[in-house]
């Protein structure tokens, strides 16, 4: 009898359904409503308006309307033709010129709208939900990577909700590339030139594989592009998108996936068999926002919250929050003095390049890994990891993520586990031996392509638990390898039947191997408690790639994190301090800074310039709702007390991370060491006690000044304007060179630097400095290259290249630099040299001012 009644009852309750979505079937409009926005969809399920509620201001494009969920396969875009909404369930009925249909959870949240696919008919021959691309008339400022735009007034985003809600457009390998397009933010303060136009797309810069040559536009309308999240829409503004795909599906895809006209150089498309997973579109929920631009981090970080999703924290703050960004250690060399450096300086993580690259090896978890000291045994991870801990700092390793590598994994060699990640698949129509080199496969499908998409020459195959090495494949049949080398890596020569499997390995750049979605869980659980049982806090995901590897784009990239903080959390962890060599849409929640890069190619603050990798990362960056970044800025020895501070005070102004490079051998040949370290920490005092206000960080990001910083009280601070007269690589000649100084504010003491730049075997032979008024400085003395003639206070004296003292010339000097414009004069002092080049710097400095 219940059997009777069973489809009784499924009758009955689609008849309910179709009944509360009939009352409004004939609906022209689904309004749904926001605290800052309200957003209408037709009766075909198309959004059709986006609308500030307060100003009443329209965001969707004149015109143009996007659909709220569209589907996909390798035919291209199935589109609603119908929708209608049930107010009391809150789901939305949408039908496709397919005929099929789904049920839409849309929900009004106070902030934003959240929808969910519940149900979908008619899946077979359905690849994925498409979530977008909603059109919008923004395009100040793209974030591709997060998935939103921003104009000084407003901002639209969307996020995905669960993990395998992905960003941007369904593609091969569902994720974007990096290239440059133009554009420009502000079209009066960086007009195009002719030849350009907006959304004009370009290769990155170099040979594809030095990726400090992937940046090779200075100009500021030449922008970066990391995600497809979100993307430039010249014609009417910008489009922002996600998708779900139904990753239980095999697929072949080739990747990566360049706009139209661009070839990857060295990275270049190859062919990818892509294994399933165990994840699918029913359930893919987003959350879609539209707010004032000022609440915009704000209203993301509600959405984490209410939603449940990753929401880390440092010291009480989220890791998104500007407020909770902060400089890191890199270190290098030995370990006598990382803690006292450290400690003295204010900063609480560090990333310990000392003790070199490391890779998993889950046989060896440390492979015999020892701290070293000048002064005392060395130390074990995990007793170093404890020790650091109990001094209160954070400390980890310079990984190379997933890079599996022969010779140093026991997933690789002498026996290869069966998930390691693949790029082809066929089968042996012979009959192998051990002796065998001749194998013949059923097809050549893409064996023929060499290495994998980064472009190394890795042609490995794997047949049970051997490896072999090949080079090519015959173009007819039978269709054999070539160059065969059977047993690569020293596995083990097998037998085979004829019908065997035979695969291609997904190589890494580094020639080693890479593991399949299956394996990857056994490697972000191995981090897990490899972090908490090494007492680490900190790790540095270089090689982060090794999660693209497996072809599902950025949903390896959320199970990888995923598991590994739950892995770090059930281990003990808590916060775990996450850098990477990239960040993207699905490690955006978990990492905490990208301090990718260092150097002149990122930031100098002793000349206060941005390099070009620097200018494109902080736009990448900053578009996305994270810190722009300085890269490692390694302290240098001949530093001053401004260079070191302005550091600081540029990462504040700029609201960028970075890491300052240590090593003992660099701080203690530095003449500054003890202000550096006085000035610097009182910055790190001015993080901890200050919010800084929009006006501060303006004054503060200022590439003409420096600034120096005294505390006077627990939260009293008082901040000093340095302004540099920098004059570089200028001739020595005996005439010498007159320099025009500029003084801004009141009369003060000469602080003056000139320093020697000399061909090998070349030396200064005096010098002869002249002032406005008259008073010669002659100093007749030979220098060197890289040596100092210094004037401070009133001792002027010789210095070496890193400043420190090695001769006085005179004292007692009481040299006044006046307000306003005034002549110094440089030369030498005896015969000039074209082989040696001065740089010469004057610096003033303002009235203080209380923060």
């Amino acid at each position: 009898m219940n059997r009777c009644f069973t489809p009784l009852i499924r009758i009955l309750a689609a008849l309910i359904m179709l009944l509360s979505y009939g009352k409004l079937a004939h609906a022209q409009a689904i309004n749904l409503k926001t605290r800052y926005s309200s957003i209408s969809i037709n009766g075909k399920g198309f959004i059709t308006s986006i609308r500030d509620v307060k100003t009443k201001k329209e965001y969707n494009p004149k015109g143009l309307s996007s659909a709220l969920m569209s589907l996909s396969n390798d035919k291209g875009y199935i589109f609603p033709s119908k929708a209608s909404y049930s107010p009391n369930r809150n789901e939305i009925l949408m039908t496709f010129t397919n005929g099929a249909q789904a049920r839409i959870k849309a929900e009004q949240k106070n902030e934003y709208l959240r929808f969910q696919l519940l149900s979908l008919s008619k899946q077979q021959g359905i690849d994925n939900i498409v979530w977008g691309p909603y059109k919008t008339n923004i395009s100040k400022t793209i974030g591709d990577i997060f998935g939103v735009v921003r104009n000084d007034d407003f901002a639209i985003g969307i996020m995905g909700l669960n993990d395998n809600t992905t960003g941007g457009p369904p593609t091969g390998g569902d994720m974007s590339f990096m290239y440059y397009f133009i554009h420009s933010p502000d079209p009066v303060k960086y007009p195009l030139p002719p030849n350009l136009k907006e959304g004009q797309t370009f290769t990155i810069g170099g040979d594809g594989i030095n990726d400090v040559a992937f940046y090779s536009h200075p100009e500021e309308y030449y922008r970066m592009n990391y995600g497809n999240s979100a993307v430039l829409e010249p014609k009417y503004g910008s489009a922002i998108c996600l998708h779900s795909r139904n990753r239980r599906k095999e697929q072949m895809i080739r990747f990566p996936v360049l706009p139209d006209n661009l070839e990857g150089k060295a990275n270049s498309a190859r062919y990818q068999l892509v294994t399933p997973t165990d994840a699918g579109f029913i359930g893919s929920a987003i959350a879609l926002y539209a707010c004032p631009d000022v609440l915009g981090l704000k209203t993301i970080e509600r959405i984490v919250l209410n939603e449940g999703l990753p929401h880390p924290e440092i010291d009480g703050k989220w890791i998104k929050d500007p407020k909770a960004y902060r400089p890191d250690v890199a270190w290098w060399g030995v370990h006598d003095s990382l803690v006292n450096y450290t400690q003295r300086l204010g900063l609480k993580s560090v990333q310990d390049e000392g003790m070199g690259e490391y890779y998993p090896n889950r046989a060896n978890r440390w492979n015999g890994s020892k701290v070293n000291f000048q002064s005392a045994p060395a130390m074990t991870v995990p007793e170093y990891g404890a020790l650091m801990k109990k001094n209160g700092i954070r400390w980890g390793l310079h990984t190379l993520c997933e890079f599996l590598q022969p010779n140093g994994n026991s997933d690789v060699n002498p026996v290869p586990n069966d998930s390691l990640a693949i790029m082809q698949r066929t089968v042996i129509t012979k009959q192998l031996s051990p002796l065998d080199t001749i194998i013949t496969v059923a097809d050549r499908a893409y064996f023929n392509e060499f290495g994998g998409w980064e472009g190394n020459h890795t042609n490995v195959l794997k047949i049970g638990k051997e490896l072999i090495e090949y080079n090519g494949i015959s173009e007819t049949k039978p269709y054999t390898f070539l160059h065969v080398k059977r047993g690569f890596h020293g596995t083990t020569r097998g037998s085979f039947e004829a019908g065997t499997t035979i695969v291609k390995l997904q190589p890494n750049c580094y020639h080693g191997f890479a593991p399949d979605m299956n394996l990857q869980e056994v490697y972000a659980d191995y981090y897990g408690k490899w972090l908490a049982d090494g007492g680490m806090d900190y790790i540095d995901f270089d090689g982060l790639e090794s999660c693209i590897y497996q072809g599902h784009g950025e949903y390896s990239f959320k199970r990888f994190f995923h598991k590994l903080f739950d892995s770090y959390k059930q281990n003990g962890g808590k916060y775990l301090r996450v850098m990477g060599s990239a960040v993207g849409e699905g490690s955006w929640h978990y990492m905490s800074v990208c301090n990718v890069g260092g150097g002149d190619n990122m930031f100098n603050p002793v000349t206060n310039k941005w390099g070009i990798e620097g200018k494109d990362m902080r736009y990448v960056f900053q578009s996305s709702y994270l810190p722009a970044t300085f890269g490692i800025i390694g302290l240098e020895s001949e530093w001053t007390m401004y260079d070191a501070e302005n550091l600081q005070a540029k990462s504040i102004g700029w609201d960028a991370t970075y890491m300052l490079g240590l090593s003992e051998h660099s701080v203690e040949n530095c003449a500054e060491k003890d202000a550096i370290f006085k000035a610097y920490r009182t910055w790190e005092n001015l993080r901890d006690e200050m919010d800084f206000s929009k006006a501060l960080k303006e004054k503060l990001k200022d590439l003409n000044y420096k600034f120096h910083l005294e505390q006077t009280g627990k939260k009293s601070f008082i901040l000093y304007p340095v302004r540099e007269n920098r004059f570089s690589t200028q001739t020595y000649t005996t005439q010498g060179k007159s320099y025009s100084l500029k003084n801004e504010f009141e009369s003060q003491s000469l602080e003056l630097a000139i320093r020697v730049h000399a061909a090998k075997d070349e030396q200064v032979n005096g010098v002869k400095i002249t002032l406005q008024n008259g008073t010669q400085l002659l100093i007749d003395r030979k220098l060197s290259n890289g040596e100092f003639i210094l004037l401070k206070g009133n001792s002027l004296y010789i210095a070496d290249k890193f400043r420190k003292k090695r001769e006085e010339i005179s004292s007692g000097h009481h040299l006044v630099l006046p307000k306003g414009q005034s002549e110094l004069r440089v030369a030498a002092l005896h015969e000039g040299n074209e082989k040696v080049k001065l740089d010469v710097v004057v610096n003033t400095i303002g009235k203080g001012q209380k923060i």
